[in-house]
């Protein structure tokens, strides 16, 4: 069953959010993936956001470029912990996005990533260190990975 769910505006956002994907399996963290717009699909995140918890789910990543309303969105409807990731636009770069995602009201909080590939790989680990609260096999796998990223770093320059 999945635990984290990896949602996106659109089918071109997975360029984008694949990394977050590809970050938790490679943590060995089921998960699922779907494409959810909060401005063409709205019944479709309604009923994704608001099943979250019954489902199984523990906690959301939401991607979304432009207008960004995807992940403050989710989050108003869910009291699950929801990542956002500001996907770049062609436009303005992403800092709409980021802009857009990160200015949620008191009471709706959304934790927002860096922009693009960083963010979701960030969502990811993000993810994973919330569920390893409670979990100490991923607490475990979490540590190593971190461990093998520090030991992957050169010494030297050249």
């Amino acid at each position: 069953m999945a635990r984290v769910g990896i949602i996106m505006g659109s089918t071109s956002d997975w360029e984008t959010m694949r990394h977050a994907a590809e970050t938790l399996a490679a943590l060995d963290v089921a998960h699922e993936t779907k494409v959810v717009s909060a401005h063409r699909t709205p019944q479709r995140l309604y009923d994704y956001a608001g099943g979250a918890a019954r489902r199984g789910l523990q906690v959301i990543i939401a991607g979304a470029g432009g207008a960004a309303h995807l992940p403050g969105m989710a989050a108003s409807m869910t009291h699950l912990p929801v990542l956002g990731v500001p996907v770049e636009s062609k436009a303005l770069k992403g800092m709409d996005s980021l802009l857009s995602i990160v200015q949620m009201p008191g009471g709706i909080p959304v934790g927002t990533l860096a922009i693009g590939k960083a963010g979701a790989i960030n969502a990811a680990l993000l993810a994973a260190a919330i569920l390893a609260l409670g979990d100490a096999d991923l607490s475990q796998r979490l540590q190593a990975w971190r461990a093998a990223q520090s030991d992957g770093v050169a010494t030297d320059p050249a």
